[in-house]
This record gives C-alpha cells, sequence and structure tokens, in this order.
C-alpha cells in the first residue's frame, strides 16, 4: 500500500544565492519527489520568527530567523511516497559536515546555519509549513 505524502521544502538564502535551485530541484525530481507547487518570495523578520517559532526557546533562534529573512527563498510542495522521510533523507543532517555523501547538505551546505535546505520534519508539520507558505 502506497503512502503518498506532502511536504514542504525550502531552498534557503544561501543556496538561491549561489544559483543552486535548479541542481537542488533536480535532485528531488530524480529521487521520485515531484514538485507541486514551488514560488520565490522573501519574508520578513516577524514571519520567520513565526514560522520558526517550534525554536523560539532555543539558543539560534534569532539567527535563525534572521537568516531566513535575509534574502529570497524558494518555498515549495514535494509529494511523493512517504515524503517527509524521502525528503529528509535527501536533505542530510543539519550540520554538513556531518551529513551523508551526496545529500543536499553535504554537497551545497556552506556550515550548520547556512545549510541550503529546509524540510519539515512530520506529517503533522508539513500540513502547518504548507499552510503558512501556501494559504490557498
Amino acid at each position: 500500500m502506497s503512502n503518498i505524502e506532502r511536504t514542504l521544502s525550502i531552498i534557503k538564502p544561501d543556496a538561491v544565492e549561489r544559483n543552486l535551485v535548479e541542481k537542488i530541484k533536480n535532485i528531488f525530481l530524480k529521487n521520485n519527489l515531484s514538485i507541486k507547487e514551488s514560488k520565490k518570495i522573501r519574508i520578513n523578520k516577524d514571519e520567520a520568527s513565526e514560522f520558526y517559532k517550534v525554536h523560539q526557546s532555543k539558543p539560534f533562534y534569532n539567527e535563525l530567523c534572521s537568516y531566513l529573512s535575509s534574502g529570497p527563498i524558494v518555498v515549495m510542495i514535494l509529494e511523493g511516497e512517504n515524503a517527509v522521510l524521502a525528503n529528509r533523507k535527501l536533505m542530510g543532517s543539519t550540520n554538513p559536515k556531518d551529513a551523508d555523501e551526496n545529500t543536499i547538505r553535504k554537497l551545497y551546505g556552506i556550515s550548520i546555519d547556512k545549510n541550503s535546505v529546509h524540510g519539515s520534519d512530520s506529517v503533522e508539520n508539513a500540513k502547518k509549513e504548507i499552510d503558512f507558505f501556501f494559504k490557498n
């Protein structure tokens, strides 16, 4: 029985700035994730704070919000078999130094902060995160 899910993916400012959008999208497509919607946007610090509210008690919260709002980002709805887990495997560990070979963060991440991509960590959060950026 198939388990088709949707998840949110964000290509972060460092990757957009380095023109990696198409390369990263191709990684998803080659790994059986379809891109249902995609848009390039800029969010302000308040929107970033709202988006990352789940992390507000953590020491890196402010830097995270400043960074996400520092330049254009590409937000996408990915769909596929176990999309949440599939996307997280493709992204690799948060710290690019610890990420597995050929994962997006190993290939393109600069640092633990500038790690090129964000992906939802659960089906529940995917729904919330998709609604955040794609309110229809």
